[in-house]
């Protein structure tokens, strides 16, 4: 089998959100079939709306600068799947890819024979198998795994992590996870385990009380993160002094300060060395987030997929393009809270160009444009042609609203890295 034939699989199973199986019973027969890879391993679990990528990119890059050999599980890609899974910070090659999966595939057509489970594993569930199995042979130190919606019925809520971290919590999937903050903090406090310390990145009341009645349930202990000092954001990034540490984030956006210092807080609970933590920080790269991506003129993009994610777009924004004009270049998925996204973002932009992601779920532009009330907004029908405007009249652009879209400009724009 090539690495091609397993990608045409995966995405034969279907949309990851349209294929969820809401309870962990099919994971774990796979897994035991597998022999149990996840076990014996070290893990931090990373829950929450907005910033799991970010902080989860910043614990690894910690992690790896203090001498761990580290693995880490995200979602979603934007280009390859191999991004999902890392191992001391690269790619898994197409040959350790196909392995894991032939080995994830091979038990679940047995589980489909004998008769324990009636269907295929899902997209997700049958990639969160490859990662174990994956981070199992290559005997890592500890793994960073990033939830990939909610946390309680989550596939990757099968291990018993020595630390547990929720980052912002805000509405987003909310027909999967709740139409509420309480709701929605409930399933992300489903990844706690007793014993096992949890640090809270800044949370809304509503949200903090959930979430800290649920870790009384368990008995277990809340880490405080501390204050932040002397802050100072600049387009590329941002410094501060945090807990006797001078932390340069190379992160853009303010937000980032606080998905810092959930990762610094989160590092010292794990017994990370302050040197290796602010060396780790500042060695952090996370595609698709406030990245630029091309220059003269400049293209930056952006995965702001949900409200919260699309204010602190806003902010940026305003904070250094108030005394420049920007174009927006949009898409969006159908299962998104579009109206207040589009409120956030399209104010802001000089011109608004809506497109749609190459994706069975994007939402068609022309429904974006039903609802755009902006004075110069036009649907273009691919990215591709929405890139060229770009060339043909010089602006600093955005590219946002999803992060499918920002991974097709990614394809586009910035060259694969050779593995």
């Amino acid at each position: 089998m090539t690495f091609a034939d397993t990608v045409r699989y995966l995405f034969s199973l279907g949309p990851e959100l349209k294929t969820i199986k809401w309870d962990l019973d099919r994971i774990e027969a796979l897994l035991a079939e597998l022999g149990n890879p996840q076990e014996g391993q070290r893990y931090i679990h990373v829950a929450g709306t907005n910033g799991k990528g970010s902080v989860c990119a910043m614990l690894e890059s910690s992690l790896r600068t203090a001498g761990y050999r580290t693995g880490l599980y995200t979602s979603p890609h934007l280009v390859d799947p191999r991004e999902r899974i890392r191992i001391a910070g690269a790619w898994l090659s197409e040959h350790a890819w196909v392995s894991a999966f032939e080995r994830v595939y091979a038990a679940a057509e047995r589980l489909l024979v004998c008769g324990t489970v009636e269907a295929p594993p899902s997209f997700f569930e049958t990639l969160t198998a490859m990662a174990f199995v994956a981070f199992a042979e290559a005997d890592v130190d500890v793994v960073v795994l990033e939830t990939g919606l909610g946390g309680r019925l989550d596939a990757t809520n099968v291990v018993t992590p020595e630390l547990t971290v929720i980052t912002p919590i805000d509405f987003d999937h909310e027909a999967f996870l709740g139409s509420s903050l309480e709701l929605i903090a409930g399933e992300k406090a489903g990844i706690f385990k007793a014993g096992c310390p949890t640090v809270f990145a800044e949370q809304r009341p509503e949200a903090l009380a959930v979430l800290q009645a649920k870790a009384t349930e368990l008995g277990i202990s809340v880490v405080v993160t501390p204050p932040v000092d002397g802050v100072r954001v600049h387009r590329h990034g941002s410094e501060f002094m945090m807990a006797g540490l001078a932390i340069r984030c190379p992160l853009a956006g303010a937000h980032q300060v606080g998905n810092s210092r959930t990762a610094v807080a989160a590092l010292l609970a794990f017994g990370v060395e302050p040197e290796f933590i602010a060396a780790g920080i500042a060695a952090t790269s996370w595609p698709g987030r406030l990245e630029l991506a091309a220059k003269n003129p400049d293209i930056i993009l952006d995965g702001a997929h949900n409200p919260a994610g699309a204010r602190a777009l806003a902010a940026y924004i305003r904070e250094f393009f108030r005394d420049e004009p920007i174009r927006l270049i949009f898409g969006a998925m159908r299962d998104k809270a579009l109206d207040e996204v589009v409120g956030s973002l399209f104010p802001l932009a000089a011109e608004v160009i809506v497109t749609a992601p190459a994706q069975p779920r994007a939402l068609n532009a022309e429904a974006i444009l039903e609802i755009a009330d902006h004075p110069n907004c036009r649907a273009i029908g691919t990215l591709a042609e929405a890139l060229r405007c770009v060339q043909e009249n010089p602006m600093t652009t955005f590219v946002s609203g999803s992060l499918f879209l920002v991974g097709e400009a990614r394809a586009l724009l910035v060259p694969r890295p050779e593995l």
